[in-house]
């Protein structure tokens, strides 16, 4: 019989006994729990109501001697009627004796006591009857004579009764202890007969089962104390043991061939740590370097005494971070070293990953630093390992290959702009940037200009960021972005005004705007030199205008009519003028040629623009400061006024917008209109942003004409969120302060409403005075 087959026996027996014995004693515990509620419920609770009988019985005697004895007839009754309830009671009593009687004479007793108990209530009757006949003296004598011989005759039988049932209880009691104790002595004598069956079972399960395995367990001892894994355990049973046995010798050979891989694997790394040209190293409790490290390690460090030193003291000591990021790091080490390794995942940001260090003769080395957790088989980071390489010479390739990639990305934005407009845009970003210089420099010393030079630095500087975005300059988009977010973030807080920190954005677009210049003149020297001027730059005289010019100021010259003079000399002087002038298109064209790349951005349709220019020609000056201008009102027609293709086919429009931009000269102004097919304003919207910025009081009620120039508000922007296009509020604000710094004023007029919608349609109109534009017919 093998091992397991003697196991399942010894189950088997063990749950038989356990059967055997359980099912015994439920059935005992089930046939005493009967007998237990037979006697409590039965036997027990009839013979205190056989004793209860007795005090019934006596009761009734006491109300038949108070009916005798009562004062009159009325007293008579009511005792008599009271007898009637103490008769249906103890009949009651006595019928329930009868049905728990459990002997013969128990329910003979019984039988005797109830019909006792009739004659006796009907000699009760009669004394009644006489009673309340009046007849008090036959009343007494048969209460002596009848009454109480019936009462003698039942209180014998009562007693008879409680007799009986008392010895009843007394035999149940005693039948009832005799079981238990028969159940208790069966119980005991097969335990011990299941006990010692299951004990020598087991004991022959011990010496089949321990003594081989005690042999195992002493082989398995002297091999791990001698690490001689050529031990082998002698196999002499083919049972479960023996097989065990023979599986212990295979994971033993197993081992040996496993220990034989370690110390190759071991060897193999070693000689990696000797060769490779990296600096690894690990990181124990507290920060320390354990002494298992790579050679390239002390070449790198330029030193030998490593093993035991902290991290701090040997690769963090001379660089590039800072206390505060250096002690987060040593802290984050800390922190991982004997907790879960979920811990690296939390504090691996917190790990330097890339640091300068001073080397000992004077130079500077980069060094990527790689963290990795060794962790135990439970999870726990037993230490981290850090892995140093020295990239020095590819952070250098890199930034050299990156101001390549930049000036490259430099030379072709420069070349898709026309030579005069790239000049043109210099010069007034240059001019925006010593702006800002002398704004800073005054309010730096005076803390109450200080609002008001907030503005208008955020207004140049989201001006150069709007041209340099239109003309696709894009290193320097990013540069002025920096800046402008700096004077954003000024405008909500004053009081974090640090002139230092202005100066330095201000430098950084400078710098930037520096390298673009440089990259034109160095790089590009030959197309800004032989570069020819664009036709917009000037007005094409006809021939018939020349030759017309020319006959006048022959005439003129050979004639002393001065009015004729002054005549040539003022149509000389506007054909010179308009032939230097600029057209509003061509003014435009770098704003203009920026829309389609912008619809694409705020995913619409590029607009159809029109521009009529009406004949007139503008100075270069104005041109400038249109160009500016028109930058602004043209993004915030594309991001605010013109809607996505679906709206508007949904609204029956045309999927691209519309934008009309029409020119008009009189003899004192010179006026300009953009408008465009687009939603229009929200004057809803308007009066609640105006509420919420304070410009209007919750009472207030301007006209529409009146809310809807708000717009031109410093910081007043409708936008739903700040984006790159627009939404900052400087917009309509640097329109309306370009266009005054020039004479002129700008303002917004609705349309008339088509329906009851808070959309109202509308004009952009800039006054100019006339000066600034001549009329040159075509």
């Amino acid at each position: 019989m093998t091992v397991r087959q003697r196991i399942i026996l010894l189950l088997v027996l063990t749950f038989a006994a356990l059967g055997s014995i359980g099912g015994f004693a439920l059935y005992q515990s089930k046939k005493g729990a009967r007998e237990v509620r037979s006697v409590t419920e039965g036997v027990v609770p009839s013979t205190i109501q056989s004793v209860e009988l007795m005090g019934q019985l006596k009761d009734i005697q006491i109300a038949t001697l108070s009916m005798v004895a009562a004062p009159d007839k009325e007293a008579a009754q009511r005792a008599h009627e009271k007898l009637s309830l103490h008769k249906a009671s103890l009949e009651k009593a006595l019928q329930d004796q009868a049905e728990h009687a459990d002997s013969h004479a128990q329910r003979g007793i019984v039988k005797e006591a109830q019909d006792s108990l009739s004659n006796y209530f009907a000699a009760i009757d009669d004394t009644a009857n006489f009673k309340l006949a009046g007849q008090q003296d036959l009343a007494e004598a048969t209460m002596a004579a009848t009454v109480d011989q019936y009462l003698r005759e039942q209180g014998l039988l009562l007693d008879a009764l409680q007799l009986e049932k008392r010895r009843s209880k007394d035999e149940a009691i005693e039948a009832l202890n005799q079981n238990l104790m028969d159940t208790s002595a069966t119980l005991a004598a097969v335990t011990v007969v299941s006990v010692l069956g299951l004990a020598f079972i087991g004991y022959l399960l011990y010496r089949q089962i321990i003594h081989p395995i005690g042999e195992m367990e002493a082989k398995m001892t002297a091999i791990a104390t001698s690490q001689d894994f050529t031990h082998r355990v002698p196999v002499t049973r083919q049972d479960e043991i023996g097989r065990s046995l023979m599986a212990f010798n295979t994971m033993v050979e197993k081992i040996q061939q496993s220990s034989e891989l370690v110390r190759q694997k071991n060897a193999d790394i070693q000689a990696m740590l000797h060769y490779i040209p990296q600096g690894i190293l690990t990181l124990q409790s507290g920060g320390l370097i354990h002494p298992e490290f790579s050679e390239h390690l002390t070449a790198l460090l330029e030193r030998r005494d490593i093993a035991g030193q902290t991290v701090a003291d040997v690769v963090f000591a001379g660089a590039d971070i800072g206390v505060d990021a250096r002690d987060q790091a040593l802290a984050a080490i800390d922190a991982c070293i004997g907790e879960d390794a979920m811990n690296f995942d939390f504090n691996a940001h917190l790990l330097p990953r890339e640091i300068v260090r001073p080397q000992l003769d004077g130079s500077a080395r980069s060094w990527e630093l790689g963290w990795s957790p060794i962790t135990s088989e439970g999870g726990t980071i037993e230490r981290l390992m850090l892995c140093i390489r020295d990239v020095t010479e590819l952070r250098q390739l890199a930034h050299a290959a990156h101001a390549q990639q930049q000036e490259l990305a430099i030379i072709g934005q420069i070349l898709g702009m026309d030579r005069d407009k790239f000049q043109s845009f210099v010069a007034g970003a240059t001019a925006f940037l010593q702006a800002n210089e002398r704004l800073i420099g005054q309010a730096a010393a005076n803390a109450d200009a200080r609002p008001a030079a907030i503005a208008e630095l955020f207004r140049n500087m989201h001006t150069i960021k709007g041209n340099a975005r239109t003309y696709g300059l894009q290193q320097l988009t990013d540069v002025v972005h920096a800046a402008e977010q700096r004077y954003d973030q000024l405008r909500q807080d004053p009081a974090a005004w640090a002139t230092d920190r202005l100066q330095s954005d201000l430098a950084g677009v400078r710098e930037m705007l520096a390298i673009y210049q440089m990259v034109n003149e160095i790089k590009l020297r030959g197309w800004s030199a032989d570069a020819p001027a664009s036709s917009g730059q000037m007005v094409a005289l006809a021939r018939e205008q020349v030759e017309a010019l020319a006959r006048a100021m022959c005439d003129a010259a050979g004639s002393d009519d001065m009015a004729l003079l002054r005549s040539a000399t003022v149509q000389a002087g506007n054909a010179l003028h308009g032939w230097v002038g600029v057209r509003l298109s061509d003014a435009l064209s770098g704003p203009l040629a920026s829309l389609p790349s912008l619809a694409k951005e705020l995913d619409k349709e590029p607009p159809l623009v029109q521009v009529n220019d009406a004949d007139i020609v503008l100075r270069h000056q104005i041109a400038d400061m249109l160009r500016d201008v028109f930058t602004h009102l043209l993004r915030n027609s594309m991001d605010h006024g013109i809607e996505e293709a679906a709206t508007r086919m949904s609204a029956g429009k045309q999927p691209a917008g519309s934008i009309v931009i029409d020119m008009a000269l009189n003899e004192e102004h010179l006026q300009l209109r953009i408008a465009d097919d687009g939603r229009g304003l929200d004057l809803k919207r308007i009066r609640a942003k105006a509420q919420q910025a304070g410009l209007l009081a919750p009472h207030d009620e301007p006209s529409d004409e009146a809310l809807a120039q708000l717009v031109f508000e410093p910081g007043f922007s409708t936008a739903s969120a700040v984006t790159a296009v627009s939404g900052r509020g400087v917009g309509m604000d640097a329109v309306k302060a370009f266009v005054a710094e020039h004479g002129g004023s700008v303002a917004l007029q609705l349309r008339a409403a088509a329906t009851e919608s808070t959309q109202r349609a509308f004009d952009i109109l800039i006054h100019l005075p006339a000066r600034h534009a001549l009329r040159v017919p075509s």
